[in-house]
């Protein structure tokens, strides 16, 4: 069961237009429960909890939209009530869903998130049974041509993302990939070459490269063929290195109330500034602004995010 049409017609995929940004990955909902106090391990804590959409794929193609940019999601979900608010909300937010797949087989995944007082994140549980369900024949070939840029998230299986990166190298489209975390990033490890551009933290960076050494961990993946590594290092800035050199970038001072889906508004403000001419430190610069603001929400993706309100940050 899909959610939608993916065709005008017999054998016609609709795409999603050459300045439009694709995205694969994962689709959850969120749920944040954040203690009042200090944590205290093994016993309850005070606090509140918050139940909103969320998943890597998903953060990013709100933001996205919510900046403006035309964005399709691809991603799978159940047929179960979080799976028809999840999608609801999302194309309410601006994002086309027509290309997410609904499964009787799995619920819809979850994300559940315990954060400190400060609002920074002590552990949290992934469950995605339903995205890992996607498949290549999820994603044709057209679909992706039709894109500007594809953004995939370490959600979706190798499989996926070996067949996104050869059908969008096929078509001339660049592919950002988000490794999410040091376990996925360790699955997807071969499959790198290609890609424009790959957004880990250092963790993800050695389980990616294969060494803790940052400067021959950046030098590898360049040499295996991603064109940028943006290493993210949350209020420490980040690193944008390329095989011409490294820009060193400092984070945009910000409140922290929730730093979830910071790094998402980041990875999405970065495609959106550079598909609208930016060079690519700028878009950097413009994609902290975003994550500053998002860290200052309670919520996963900021409400009223728009390009007039990162652009206040610069």
């Amino acid at each position: 069961m899909e959610t939608g049409s993916d065709r005008d017609g017999p054998g016609t995929v609709v795409g999603v237009g050459g300045d439009a940004v694709l995205v694969v990955g994962g689709a959850n909902m969120d749920v944040k429960a954040r203690s009042a106090a200090p944590l205290v391990a093994a016993t309850s804590n005070p606090g509140r909890t918050h139940l909103s959409p969320g998943g890597v794929g998903r953060n990013i193609a709100e933001n996205l939209a919510r900046l403006g940019r035309t964005t399709r999601l691809v991603t799978v979900v159940g047929t179960d009530h979080l799976g028809d608010d999840l999608l609801a909300r999302t194309a309410a937010s601006g994002v086309d869903v027509r290309a997410v797949r609904r499964t009787p087989d799995h619920p819809t995944g979850t994300y559940t998130a315990v954060l400190d007082d400060a609002g920074e994140l002590a552990v949290a549980v992934s469950s995605m049974a339903a995205v890992e369900t996607l498949t290549p024949v999820d994603l044709p070939a057209d679909l992706v041509a039709g894109a500007g840029l594809v953004v995939v998230d370490g959600n979706v299986s190798a499989a996926v993302v070996a067949h996104v990166v050869t059908t969008a190298s096929a078509c001339r489209v660049p592919v950002v990939l988000d490794p999410v975390s040091v376990a996925k990033a360790a699955r997807v490890a071969s499959y790198l070459g290609g890609l424009a551009m790959v957004t880990p933290n250092t963790d993800e960076l050695t389980a990616l490269a294969g060494t803790g050494d940052r400067d021959a961990a950046l030098a590898a993946l360049h040499a295996r063929g991603v064109g940028t590594v943006w290493l993210r290092s949350g209020r420490d800035g980040s690193r944008l290195s390329t095989p011409d050199g490294t820009a060193v970038l400092a984070s945009v001072p910000a409140r922290a109330v929730d730093v979830t889906g910071a790094g998402d508004a980041m990875l999405a403000a970065y495609c959106h500034a550079l598909l609208d001419g930016a060079d690519p430190v700028d878009a950097a610069r413009y994609g902290h602004a975003a994550a500053a603001l998002t860290v200052a929400t309670t919520a996963t993706v900021h409400p009223d995010l728009s390009d007039d309100l990162v652009r206040s940050l610069l």
